[in-house]
């Protein structure tokens, strides 16, 4: 007798490389209403072009749900530096199709900063502080509401470097903004994510589809592809990290994890866990 699951797993690979195979370029979006200068504002600092899709789940539905500003801080170019031209066009077609604003952390458009790993702020402490002033100033630019970088473990070192880079910045400027702070996680799950954000399927088709707008990235590894399949999982894992252990299956099919905590002038102070369904507003959360 065939295995029952046989076909249900051979779907799988089969439709990654249907996926692969077809002209997967994302369709125009229809144009977003600009968010007023007045709105409150999220701002997602990117270690590499393509996390503010990664990320962006939390920040897509403040902003088409709430009317938020959304401020994407490309936080490095990437290692390739005959890439990143390329990447910051990458990064605002992205940010287009998302009605992101993007902006550098470096304070120049298509440069990066440099070496923002743990290892620099060690090893090169001038280089390190000068860096941590310059998303001080962005903080104080902007005075977001919300804040969304990497948690502390995300296993790549810009990654982790950007985590502790936006939090030494957030220790210079002190009470001078009380924002949430949510961490995100791709190359390393967290241990203790606090916020599980549900997501329908316009919400993962457009993520998805922001992301493919990385085109050299995506070129040399379809990881958009597999973007769902990331969404999935949080699921599975939120269900039982965000709610109770061995509580059943939150009972949809996507969902994006963050740490949530809130800066209170000296430190993150973690928020109770929660889940934030389709059906609620997400604004609502951060007061």
């Amino acid at each position: 007798m065939p295995n029952p699951f046989s076909d249900y797993v051979r779907a799988f690979p089969g439709l990654l490389r249907c996926a692969r195979a077809a002209d997967m370029r994302a369709a125009a979006a229809a144009p977003m209403a600009p968010a007023l200068l007045s709105a409150p504002v999220c701002l997602i600092f990117s270690p590499h072009p393509d996390d503010e899709a990664i990320a962006g789940a939390l920040p897509w539905r403040l902003r088409s749900q709430n009317g938020w500003r959304v401020v994407n801080v490309a936080v490095t170019l990437g290692s390739n530096h005959t890439r990143r031209a390329a990447r910051w066009q990458e990064a605002q077609a992205c940010c287009d199709y998302l009605s992101f604003e993007l902006c550098s952390a470096s304070g120049e458009t298509q440069i990066g900063m440099e070496r923002i790993t743990p290892a620099t702020e060690r090893s090169e402490p001038g280089h390190w502080a000068a860096s941590v002033q310059k998303i001080a100033a962005v903080l104080l630019q902007y005075q977001p509401r919300v804040i969304v970088c990497p948690h502390a473990d995300d296993g790549h070192p810009v990654h982790v470097g950007t985590h502790f880079l936006v939090h030494c910045a957030l220790g210079q400027i002190g009470s001078a903004l009380l924002p949430h702070v949510l961490l995100s996680e791709y190359w390393n799950t967290q241990g203790k994510p606090g916020l599980m954000v549900e997501l329908g399927v316009p919400e993962v088709t457009r993520l998805v589809s922001a992301l493919s707008l990385h085109v050299g990235e995506v070129a040399r590894n379809p990881y958009h592809l597999t973007l769902p399949v990331c969404f999935m999982d949080a699921v599975r894992r939120g269900s039982e990290r965000v709610g109770a252990a061995g509580a059943p299956g939150a009972g949809f099919d996507f969902a994006a994890l963050y740490g949530w905590t809130r800066w209170n002038g000296s430190h993150c102070v973690a928020q109770p866990t929660r889940l934030l369904p389709l059906t609620s507003s997400p604004a609502a959360f951060f007061v």
